[in-house]
């Protein structure tokens, strides 16, 4: 589990394809790492299958998560959000993100908000039902609040702001419009659409 708050970014050191399948080197910079551990990669969840005493890391990407996410054009020198998972004791800053993406939203406007930015993305319809005005969710693994949502062509057009620090130490300040950005939305929600089927179905 983690909470949507990242740790740093840093630029990975390999990516390596093997068949469908992805190995990245990452330096993490956390001497600490234990084998097995899971990492929250652009809020990917991922496994670290070797490590150094430096903390740079391999991760085996599988084709289900290259498909997923926007780690399938992870390249050497790409610049990726790191998170570590929570601990019990930890404060939860941002809100429940599980690491598991759930799709892509595509970057579609930046503009200056006095000393902060406004970023609106396009999400497609089947995670946009899933977001309301003021709730959490998750983009590269950072946990933002959505500001507006409206419908759009093919699902909704959320508003997020960005605080200066988001900025400046994420890599949605690298991101080009019409990128794609990995989504996790609210868990809570997708639990409570599960259990209100039944009854909405009579």
């Amino acid at each position: 589990m983690f909470s949507g708050i990242i740790a740093r970014t840093v630029a990975v050191k390999t990516a390596e394809a093997t068949g469908g399948s992805l190995i990245a080197i990452i330096p993490t910079g956390w001497s600490d790492l234990e084998l097995g551990e899971s990492i929250a990669v652009n809020g990917v969840c991922l496994t670290v299958t070797e490590m150094d005493e430096a903390g740079t890391a391999r991760f085996f990407l599988s084709p289900e998560t290259l498909s997923r996410s926007n780690l399938g054009r992870l390249a050497t020198g790409s610049v990726v959000n790191l998170e570590r998972s929570v601990a019990l004791a930890d404060r939860l800053s941002g809100h429940m993100v599980q690491g598991h993406v759930d799709g892509k939203a595509t970057l579609i406007a930046v503009t200056p908000d006095s000393d902060a930015r406004r970023l609106e993305f396009d999400l497609p319809t089947e995670l946009a039902r899933y977001c309301v005005e003021k709730g959490s969710i998750s983009l590269n693994g950072i946990s933002l609040t959505i500001n507006t949502i409206e419908p759009a062509a093919n699902g909704a057009r959320i508003g997020i702001t960005i605080i200066p620090h988001t900025w400046d130490h994420t890599n949605l300040s690298a991101a080009a419009l019409g990128d794609e950005i990995n989504v996790e939305v609210d868990v809570i929600a997708k639990y409570v659409e599960a259990l209100c089927k039944p009854y909405l179905a009579h």
